[in-house]
């Protein structure tokens, strides 16, 4: 065997172990990647159950009053138990004479929400200020204010966690802009007729769309 044969055959097996270890590497990777997408969300899940338990654990410290701004969006499947946590929170704190007053952006698709949020006891306002599209907090008794971050910039983002500022600094900063809005904003019921009234849709309609009491609706439609 010549020298020239032994060099190809080691060159042959170089070449077939590097492919080996390349399709390795490549798997390895794949591996990796999927390992860290699921870990991102995880921690979105998780840091969005932090900032909903961050919500309802600050609104139960209420004294005086709660304000919020909120996106008001349909709760998803997954939602519905965090949304029915601070339903229970609104229903206590109003009960106790505690002050809940939410603000959300104007929208029909944000109704159901809002007449959630409004048998439970709180005043809601639906608004058309820049802040309340693209912000959600609430503030407590003007002392703290719990903050939630969006998955990326829109209203229509889901919050991806939260942050429990105790600071009346910044929480009279945000009750500032949230009294200028709340003040140029329109009450829930007034919001509901006015869409009634656009919409000329049948209550029974309306209720199936915004998944709101067609008792309401009636009642409303009525006058």
């Amino acid at each position: 065997m010549t020298i020239n044969t032994v060099l190809l055959i080691l060159e042959s097996i170089l070449l077939v172990a590097t492919i080996i270890l390349l399709l390795y590497s490549i798997r390895e990777g794949r591996g990796r990647r999927n390992l860290l997408l699921e870990v991102g969300k995880a921690t979105r899940i998780l840091t969005r159950q932090e900032y909903f338990l961050n919500v309802t654990d600050s609104m139960m410290d209420a004294k005086d009053e709660v304000a919020g701004v909120i996106t008001g969006r349909l709760p998803a499947e997954d939602d519905k138990k965090r949304v029915k946590d601070i339903i229970n929170n609104i229903e206590k704190l109003t009960k106790d004479g505690v002050k809940v007053r939410y603000l959300i952006p104007k929208f029909h698709d944000r109704l159901h929400v809002g007449y959630l949020y409004n048998k439970a006891g709180a005043e809601v306002r639906y608004s058309v200020c820049a802040i309340a599209n693209n912000i959600r907090y609430i503030i407590v008794d003007d002392r703290l204010a719990v903050i939630g971050i969006p998955e990326s910039v829109g209203e229509k983002e889901a919050t991806r966690k939260g942050y429990r500022i105790p600071s009346e600094g910044l929480a009279a900063i945000l009750k500032d802009h949230f009294t200028r809005c709340w003040e140029e904003s329109i009450f829930y019921e007034a919001y509901l007729k006015e869409i009634i009234r656009q919409t000329g849709a049948t209550p029974k309609l309306l209720a199936k769309e915004l998944q709101i009491d067609e008792r309401e609706l009636e009642k409303l439609a009525a006058h």
